[in-house]
């Protein structure tokens, strides 16, 4: 199993002089004790889950650049990019450019968006939930045809492109990996069989039955369900050695449901010791699983 630092809130102790080196220091201390994968919010306001939207936030695909050049090995991609914010073709080049400079690392995340107040806030538009469904799927496919070597026009229901010329093309192989974000069980899911190359779930007490209906949308796509990657968000902030236990047990848990990767936030990040007592008690077990 693999573990990803999910990196939530910019608000630190020295303030926004010093994001740059604190997130430095983070990101190369998460890849120093064995973190596989890097992961912000597509947030432009902090969200009230995690602090006072007027809280310090990164744009993420900028933050996300800046981390590859600080790192050689961690994975990057936002959990998750909402379709809304960004013009399809426009998140295409921003995502081929991540992964051409961080090289071969990048992810696409993508969800449908659930932000009202911070999309009409900035301008950005806030489409009805189902319209924000089909803008996602036309997305998708815009991603992928401009990850293949079909240069010609798009057209779609919300999006036309008269080409989808993309140079240069991303290294990684075959593409880009692109993970959706969400548990929805009628869209969402079905989406993550048609389409991605792995699904993120909150670990929360129905995961199990999510990953059920996971299987049926595969089955109906024809999708083999081991094909998809499932994985996971959860808090792994570590207070005390029962802590440390119970994460363990939970990670064990999602392990045995058959999660390889679970992503979360950790407490006091700025600090680095969080990071570093993961390292010492957790990773090494659950990377030998």
């Amino acid at each position: 199993m693999k573990l990803g630092l999910h990196v939530s809130n910019f608000t630190w102790p020295d303030g926004p002089a010093a994001i740059a080196d604190t997130l430095t220091s983070i990101a190369a201390t998460a890849e120093d004790v064995g973190f596989s994968r890097l992961t912000v919010m597509d947030h432009f306001w902090q969200i009230p889950t995690v602090g006072p939207k007027d809280h310090d936030m990164l744009e993420a695909y900028t933050t996300l650049g800046y981390v590859a050049a600080c790192t050689t090995n961690l994975e990057l991609f936002t959990l998750v990019t909402g379709v809304t914010y960004r013009s399809p073709g426009l998140l295409a080049k921003a995502m081929t450019t991540l992964d051409v400079l961080s090289k071969g690392r990048a992810w696409l995340g993508l969800g449908a968006g659930w932000n009202e107040e911070e999309a009409t806030g900035l301008g950005l538009g806030y489409a009805p939930t189902a319209e924000r469904f089909e803008r996602l799927e036309e997305a998708l496919q815009i991603c992928l045809q401009m990850w293949s070597e079909d240069e010609g026009p798009y057209t779609g229901r919300h999006y036309s492109l008269a080409s989808t010329l993309n140079r240069p093309q991303a290294l990684s192989q075959p593409r880009p990996r692109i993970m959706i974000g969400g548990g929805g069980e009628k869209k969402t899911l079905r989406l993550v069989a048609r389409y991605a190359d792995a699904c993120n779930l909150f670990a929360r007490p129905d995961v199990a039955h999510k990953l059920d209906v996971l299987r049926e949308h595969c089955d109906r796509e024809g999708r083999p369900y081991d094909s998809i990657e499932k994985t996971a968000t959860t808090s792994l902030s570590v207070d005390d050695a029962d802590g440390a236990k119970k994460l363990l047990d939970q990670l064990r848990g999602l392990h045995e449901l058959g999660f390889t990767a679970v992503h979360g936030s950790v407490a006091g990040v700025a600090s680095l010791a969080p990071l570093e007592v993961l390292g010492q008690e957790i990773i090494p077990e659950v990377s030998s699983w």
